[in-house]
């Protein structure tokens, strides 16, 4: 349906002021919606047809009670497809139509640059309509209370995925005949044997030869983080079980890049739509308004990591240290505090850089090479923790190392837990092994042994977790009558 007249305006305005600004984006089309269109479709994750499941009714009532109570309000939603789909939201003023749009050719200049979404699917809103297809006729042929407890099982461990395998390049075959081979060099004179070819290097190249021999008998032989495609290949279930964990597989590493990356998408949306707003697209009359809903879309409070916030200030950063020069082994050695407050070499670089950082970086990267001690100063940055005694959140520490190191570990791997198959053959029974790489925190237990049981019902045989509870090594297992849980030291 195509924008009222009024609306197609204003987008005609906003997207050539959008271009002018250098931002580069597929074809974006706009649909309006009422609330309870919006809802219904933010319920989906954006898209307008889903398979049928009980999680998209439940996540609308959630939507639609926060709207009716006045809890939470969707301005905007745009979805990463060629070209690419935004919704506004009907009884939004003018103002904050041109603010969304904005906001959203910037979201879909981010999707088209940033290097962690080049390998996602362009046309996923059909992608999505077929998986819908398909597993409605999975309904049909096997029956929705089967087909929809299978899907449970799948959406538990959609998270178990490798989120950097789309970078990687393809696994090659283990090995091979020229790895086989010590690497002597030949000689036919036996009394340059030693000297040509030492017993040391030739004792490690053998040991490194016996290694590559074990690894190749282990199954999987290297440690498998894709769990899901580990079991869509090897785990003995039925083709349209496999077919629904293809799926379901595939939507994870869809939405992977948008976890990935998600303060500095929002950030650089944010970042984008406060300058063609303030610069070229507000009137007078609009000004309060505007300042209004941006600053309720920045604002901070305590315990909670707001990502618009934190990308704007640091995309706004990093334009200002190189405009300046402020940064490199001068600006860094310099022990003059007045001398760092006015700093300016006048380069004019600081556009150029942040859109090299938008094509080339996530938030982890981010955060870890642009989140200076001096902007945490400046913006007041703290760690927190829950005081028994007070029964409330206080102030942990204010020490900069300490800010970044939580806020790094909150980011690696979507603050979820690294797990990987070590072993499908484990205790030579056909059982898989998955060891959690502990970062400090222990898992929820109740979770942990969830996860494990849903596996065996896709696996068919025993799965064990190892992992770290209370300081120790500890083997959580199920073998499809009732869980176990045992000391073990290491996993192997």
């Amino acid at each position: 349906m195509p924008l009222p007249a009024r609306l197609n305006a204003i987008r005609t305005q906003v997207e050539a002021h959008a271009r002018a600004a250098g931002l580069d984006f597929y074809e974006t089309i706009f649909e309006v919606l009422s609330f309870e269109e919006i809802n219904m479709v933010a319920a989906y994750g954006g898209f307008p047809n889903r398979y049928p499941h009980w999680r998209f009714g439940m996540e609308y009532e959630e939507l639609s009670k926060g709207y009716a109570y006045g809890l939470q309000r969707i301005y905007e939603m745009v979805i990463n497809n060629d070209p690419c789909y935004a919704y506004l939201l009907d009884s939004n003023a003018d103002v904050d139509q041109k603010l969304v749009m904005a906001h959203v050719y910037a979201h879909c200049d981010f999707f088209k640059n940033n290097r962690f979404f080049e390998k996602t699917n362009r046309h996923m809103m059909d992608e999505m309509a077929n998986h819908a297809t398909r597993i409605r006729r999975y309904v049909e042929k096997a029956g929705y209370e089967e087909v929809e407890q299978f899907i449970d099982r799948c959406l538990s461990i959609e998270e178990l995925v490798d989120p950097y395998l789309p970078e990687r390049p393809a696994r090659g075959p283990e090995g091979g005949e020229a790895d086989e081979q010590p690497g002597e060099i030949a000689t036919k004179k036996e009394y340059l044997r030693d000297y040509l070819n030492p017993r040391d290097v030739r004792e490690r190249k053998e040991e490194a030869i016996k290694k590559r021999r074990a690894a190749a008998r282990r199954f999987p032989p290297r440690p498998e983080r894709d769990v899901m495609s580990f079991l869509m290949e090897h785990a003995p279930i039925e083709d349209w079980r496999r077919d629904v964990l293809a799926m379901i597989r595939e939507e994870s590493y869809y939405y992977a890049p948008q976890r990935q990356t998600k303060i500095m998408n929002e950030g650089w949306a944010s970042f984008w739509h406060s300058r063609i707003m303030t610069t070229r697209a507000l009137k007078d009359s609009e000004v309060i308004d505007y300042a209004d809903h941006h600053s309720g879309t920045v604002s901070m409070s305590g315990g909670r990591l707001n990502p618009y916030k934190i990308g704007i200030e640091l995309f706004r950063d990093i334009e200002e240290r190189w405009n300046k020069g402020r940064y490199g082994k001068d600006y860094e050695e310099c022990d003059d505090a007045g001398a760092k407050r006015t700093w300016d070499l006048k380069l004019g670089q600081g556009m150029r850089k942040i859109f090299e950082v938008r094509a080339l970086y996530n938030d982890v990267n981010f955060i870890d090479e642009f989140l200076t001690e001096e902007f945490c100063r400046r913006h007041r940055f703290f760690t927190f923790a829950y005081d028994d005694e007070s029964n409330n959140y206080v102030i942990k520490s204010r020490e900069f190392e300490e800010i970044k190191r939580q806020l790094l570990f909150q980011l690696t791997n979507f603050g979820s837990p690294i797990v990987a198959i070590e072993d499908a053959n484990f205790r030579n029974r056909g059982e898989i092994l998955l060891v959690h790489r502990h970062e400090g925190i222990d898992l929820r237990m109740d979770w942990a042994k969830d996860t494990v049981a849903n596996i065996h019902a896709i696996w068919s045989r025993p799965v064990s977790l190892w992992t770290v509870v209370g300081g120790r090594g500890t083997l959580i297992g199920f073998d499809g009558t009732g869980h176990s849980e045992k000391e073990m030291e290491t996993p192997a």
